[in-house]
């Protein structure tokens, strides 16, 4: 047997299915590629290892996944206790303004600990990083919070932000109490997809004060929703935050009685020394620049 072709068929069954594996590789592979190598083991072995729709292993399925899972699930963890033995190693998931603007001051207070401290850092949003946490693909998350993440999780809040509108410095808009006035809003909005925490909170307050304001251009990153602005696409949803706003073409509107967003650190299990010294200094760097919207230590 090939032990390629029993990782592919590993991941497939731990995740329930070949799609959903596909997902959760920890390196780049298509689809097609994992049907094909499946097909192969199967062909090798002479049995059919799952059901395909709805996906369900065959009792050939069971015995083999019983079989290599103590092996792969165990991979992460030997390559930590050898790790252990060379430079210390954390992977860290958040947006691309933490890990442009924010962390590396963090960073630069854990080396003086750990001079050769190596880092691999991942961006994403919170559903994909609570996924890399639970699946152990990286070691913590920085991540806006709305409810309790899942049980697996341990969390620690550290900022609250609040939600702002960005418009052309061009409009004659003074104050988002001027959109809502006029009961139906005219201008393109432009937002972070719909499951994005920033984006259900501003559409549940804007349900609250009546506006239907559908999203005209949905973008992948709070840099490129100021881009747009700037650029005369319409009015964007971003967080009054140092590092979102970067264009002197674009002003921003608070936006009064609107929920903030909550910012926190996410890990797994017992903290290791390093991720027990980021619990430490996020907090820390959060009170040197934002003392107003520190979360107390312990609050809600």
């Amino acid at each position: 047997m090939n032990i390629h072709h029993l990782e592919l068929f590993h991941y497939v069954a731990r995740h329930g299915g070949i799609s959903r594996a596909v997902r959760h590789m920890p390196y780049g592979i298509q689809q097609p590629a994992v049907s094909s190598q499946i097909l192969l083991l199967e062909q090798d072995l002479g049995v059919k290892l799952f059901e395909r729709m709805p996906f369900k292993l065959t009792p050939a399925g069971e015995e083999l996944q019983a079989f290599v899972a103590p092996f792969f699930d165990q991979l992460d963890g030997i390559k930590e206790r050898i790790g252990r033995r060379t430079a210390p190693h954390l992977r860290i998931g958040a947006s691309e303004l933490v890990l442009r603007d924010h962390l590396p001051a963090v960073i630069n207070r854990l080396r003086e600990r750990e001079p050769k401290l190596r880092l691999s850092l991942r961006s994403g949003f919170q559903p994909e990083m609570e996924s890399w946490l639970i699946d152990r693909e990286i070691d913590l998350a920085i991540t806006p919070l709305e409810s309790r993440p899942p049980a697996k999780l341990n969390f620690l809040r550290l900022l609250r932000v609040p939600l702002v509108l960005l418009v052309p410095r061009s409009a004659k808009i003074k104050a988002a109490r001027e959109l809502w006035d006029r009961g139906l809003v005219d201008e393109p909005l432009i937002s972070l997809p719909a499951a994005e925490i920033a984006s259900r909170i501003f559409q549940r307050n804007l349900k609250r004060l009546k506006i239907d304001w559908p999203v005209a251009i949905e973008a992948s990153s709070l840099e490129l929703i100021t881009r747009y602005v700037a650029n005369g696409y319409g009015i964007g949803v971003s967080v009054d935050m140092p590092g979102v706003i970067r264009d002197r073409n674009v002003r921003l509107l608070p936006l009064p009685g609107f929920e903030s967003i909550e910012i926190a650190i996410l890990w797994r299990g017992a903290p290791t020394p390093l991720i027990q010294a980021v619990l430490d200094e996020g907090p820390r760097y959060v009170k040197q620049h934002w003392p107003e919207r520190a979360v107390p230590a312990g609050g809600a």
